[in-house]
């Protein structure tokens, strides 16, 4: 189990610190289509204390939803930062806000999704209603990411970025944990080229 402990989550970092995001979107912005939109909010990331180190390759990955909807571009970041957690994750949905993320929904459509996967290997429980039911705006702050287990999206690139990550929490790699996804999991997945 890690170190730090809950109250750390508004401390800042004594030092830059290595943070994971996932990004995600399917609909346009005025950057351009879904890769273009994911691309251009990297590009923001410095403006707000978040330097980009690395970057996975993008995926096309099918909806999750229930209801159809275009596919979306997901990768993973690597960034440093020496934003404490909170504020960390308020730059990024000031980011979303940016290219105009409206959350309606929680699992439709949207044209960037900026989500904290792990930070520093910090453990901050989830607190509140999770999944479809818990309404439209953002969830409070949790570490690591409540559905980062059950996520192929997110896992695969992950392992393109961070090969020796271990959740912080069940201390399973990140291969290990793409081997426990369903069968299904990863059906419709595809790495892009280049």
């Amino acid at each position: 189990m890690n170190s730090l402990a809950v109250t750390d989550i508004g401390r800042p970092a004594s030092a830059a610190s290595t943070v994971l995001v996932a990004l995600g979107g399917n609909l346009a912005s005025a950057a351009g289509g879904p890769r273009q939109t994911l691309e251009a909010a990297l590009t923001m990331m410095p403006a707000l204390g978040l330097w980009v180190r690395k970057v996975a390759p993008f995926y096309r990955t099918p909806s999750l939803s229930t209801y159809i909807q275009d596919f979306y571009v997901n990768s993973v970041a690597e960034i440093e930062t020496a934003l404490p957690p909170k504020a960390l994750l308020a730059a990024l949905h000031r980011i979303e806000a940016l290219f105009g993320r409206v959350r309606r929904d929680r699992w439709g459509p949207r044209v960037l999704d900026l989500d904290l996967l792990d930070c520093r290997g910090l453990i901050v429980p989830a607190v509140g209603r999770r999944g479809p039911d818990a309404g439209a705006g953002p969830l409070p702050l949790a570490l690591p990411h409540p559905a980062i287990a059950e996520r192929a999206f997110v896992l695969l690139p992950l392992r393109d970025v961070a090969p020796g990550w271990r959740h912080p929490v069940t201390g399973e790699s990140v291969d290990a944990l793409i081997r426990g996804l369903a069968a299904d999991a990863m059906r419709g997945i595809e790495r892009f080229g280049g």
